[in-house]
C-alpha cells in the first residue's frame, strides 16, 4: 500500500467509529453528515480490504483486524495532535485559566484545599474545576478534556502520562466511645463492625459483594493471607461519608492515613494503626500526551507535586 494516497481524514474516521461502533455517532462526534461517514466507512474499508464493523445481535462490532489497528491509529492521531499545539508563554499572575481536574474524594480531602491556598497567593485569577471520578471517562483525559486526573488507578492505557503524587499507609479509625480501642489488636478488629470505603479509577461504581474478596482491595486481600476475614456492614465510595460513620460507636473504619488526619483533631474520633499489616496504596496523578507540553500544564503539574511533597513533609513531623 502507497502510504501517500492515503488521506488524514480517513485515519480520523476510523478512530471515531472504533470508538463509537455506530456511524450515526461517529458522524455528529466530526461534524459531518451520516451519508458522508457511511462513505469513509466504505473508503476504509476498500483500502484495507476489511470490513472493520460487521452488524451484530449487539450491534456493530469491531473485526479482528480493527481491534489491531484501534491502538495504533489512537496513537498516531494523538503524537501528531501533540506535535501541531501552538507553543506559548504562560504568566499565571495574569492567566485567568480554569483547570479541572478530576479527583476521588480522598484527593480532594488532601491535596485541593492546600494547592487551592497556593493558587490564591501564586495565580489568584486560575479557577479549579472539581470533578468526580463517576463524571469522566478515559477518553475525556487522552483527549484532553480534563487536564488531570488524581486517584489511585489499578490499569492505564499506555498513551497517558503519570507521576506518583505519593504512597500512603492505612490507619482505623472509630468513636472514642468504641470499647475495642483500648484493646485494639487482630482479635479485636475481627469482632468489630467495618466500613469498608474505596474509589479507584474512572466510571460509575458497581454494587459489591462481601463474599468476593478479590474486589474488595487491599485490606480484605491481607486479611485473607493471614486467613481471616472482617465482618463489613456498610460499603461506601466516599471517604468523608466512611469517617462520619466511623463516630458511630460499634462501626470502624480502616482507610488512608493521610484522608484521616482531617479529622485528626476531632475528640470524638480515634486513629489506630491497624493491627495487621497492609500494602502501602499510590496516589498518582494522570494527564493527555496533548497537554504535556503545553507551558501552564507544566506549571500546574509542578504546583501539584509542590503542594505534595509539602504534605509528605508534614506527615512526617
Amino acid at each position: 500500500m502507497n502510504i501517500n494516497k492515503i488521506d488524514l481524514n480517513l485515519l480520523i474516521y476510523l478512530d471515531v467509529l472504533l470508538r463509537e461502533c455506530n456511524v450515526t455517532r461517529s458522524a455528529s462526534k466530526l461534524n459531518i453528515t451520516q451519508p458522508a461517514m457511511s462513505n469513509g466507512l466504505k473508503r476504509l474499508r476498500d483500502l484495507l480490504n476489511d470490513p472493520l464493523l460487521v452488524r451484530t445481535s449487539e450491534g456493530m462490532k469491531p473485526t479482528e483486524k480493527a481491534l489491531r489497528l484501534q491502538p495504533i491509529v489512537r496513537k498516531v492521531l494523538l503524537e501528531l495532535e501533540e506535535a501541531l499545539q501552538p507553543e506559548a508563554d504562560f504568566d499565571e499572575k495574569k492567566s485567568t485559566r480554569v483547570f479541572r481536574i478530576m479527583a476521588s474524594d480522598y484527593a480532594a480531602s488532601t491535596v485541593i484545599p492546600k494547592l487551592l491556598n497556593r493558587l490564591r497567593e501564586y495565580a489568584p485569577g486560575i479557577t479549579l474545576d472539581i470533578m468526580t471520578p463517576s463524571d469522566v471517562t478515559f477518553h475525556d483525559v487522552e483527549a484532553g478534556k480534563i487536564d488531570m486526573a488524581i486517584n489511585r488507578f489499578e490499569e492505564l492505557p499506555q498513551s497517558f502520562h503519570q507521576k506518583s503524587v505519593w504512597l500512603d499507609t492505612f490507619v482505623c479509625m472509630m468513636s472514642s466511645k468504641n470499647p475495642l480501642k483500648d484493646h485494639f489488636d487482630i482479635d479485636a478488629y475481627l469482632e468489630a463492625q467495618h466500613i469498608w470505603v474505596s474509589k479507584t479509577g474512572f466510571g460509575v461504581g458497581v454494587g459489591m459483594d462481601p463474599n468476593d474478596v478479590q474486589k474488595l482491595g487491599w485490606v480484605d486481600e491481607a486479611l485473607q493471607a493471614l486467613g481471616h476475614k472482617r465482618s463489613i456492614r456498610v460499603f461506601t465510595r466516599s471517604y468523608h461519608t466512611a469517617m462520619h460513620l466511623a463516630l458511630e460507636q460499634d462501626l470502624i473504619a480502616t482507610l488512608p492515613k493521610k484522608v484521616a488526619m482531617v479529622n485528626k483533631k476531632n475528640p470524638d474520633l480515634v486513629i489506630l494503626p491497624p493491627p495487621f499489616n497492609i500494602p502501602k496504596i499510590e496516589l498518582k496523578m494522570i494527564w493527555s500526551p496533548l497537554l504535556h507540553h503545553d507551558a501552564s500544564h507544566i506549571w500546574f503539574r509542578r504546583q501539584v507535586i509542590d503542594v505534595a511533597n509539602e504534605l509528605k513533609a508534614q506527615s512526617k513531623q
